[in-house]
């Protein structure tokens, strides 16, 4: 993530380890935890946790113009339009299961990939992206937090049909977002290591 400064952190995350070939020492992973993963919810929260923290690990220590580098060419990706992207997935997700009013914050009619093609090399784009993107994840968890049945049924106009509501249950949207979340850590694999050659788990 970032500090308040825009710098990312903690860059303890990209310090040598003891094993080369991997990003941060096995027991300091702060994606292994003893957190209970003996139900549904809690397996589909822990695995959604982990991917956002493997997003955020893999932007760690780097400056402005590493973050919104477009690192393999010639996609327009990039970590920065990376983040503001996902930072979008979480509005959806609320859009879709409750109907919230969540206009996107970066895609307009007239530049709908606007997240990617904003992901400027400007500490202030950085930090207001890295704060965006922790704003919306915990507004995302406070909704999940308050449904109790994971078979509840969405509100908001889906992305299947015409008209809202009833769909889809908020178990398939969190699998669907986890997806998401999944496959964009692979982008971030090959985006980081083209800014600096770091690899890992």
């Amino acid at each position: 993530m970032t500090s308040s400064d825009g710098e990312t952190a903690p860059a303890r995350w990209t310090k040598a380890t003891v094993y080369a070939d991997m990003w941060v020492d096995p027991d300091d992973d702060p994606r292994e935890t003893d957190a209970a993963r003996d139900d549904e919810r809690g397996i589909l929260l822990e695995d959604l946790r982990s991917y956002r923290l493997t997003v955020e690990m893999k932007c760690a220590g780097l400056d402005a113009e590493q973050l919104a580098r477009r690192s393999v060419p010639p996609s327009t990706m990039s970590l920065l339009g990376l983040v503001r992207h996902l930072t979008e997935d979480e509005r959806h997700v609320r859009r879709i299961m409750t109907g919230e009013d969540a206009p996107w914050l970066y895609r307009s009619e007239d530049d709908r990939d606007g997240d990617w093609n904003g992901a400027v090399a400007d500490p202030a784009v950085v930090a207001d992206a890295f704060r965006r993107w922790r704003d919306e994840m915990a507004a995302t968890d406070r909704m999940v937090d308050g449904i109790d049945d994971l078979g509840a049924t969405n509100a908001g106009l889906s992305d299947l049909g015409p008209e809202p509501g009833g769909s889809l249950q908020l178990r398939e949207l969190l699998v669907s977002h986890i997806e998401e979340y999944a496959r964009h850590c692979g982008h971030a694999d090959l985006l980081r290591e083209c800014v600096d050659g770091r690899v890992g788990q």
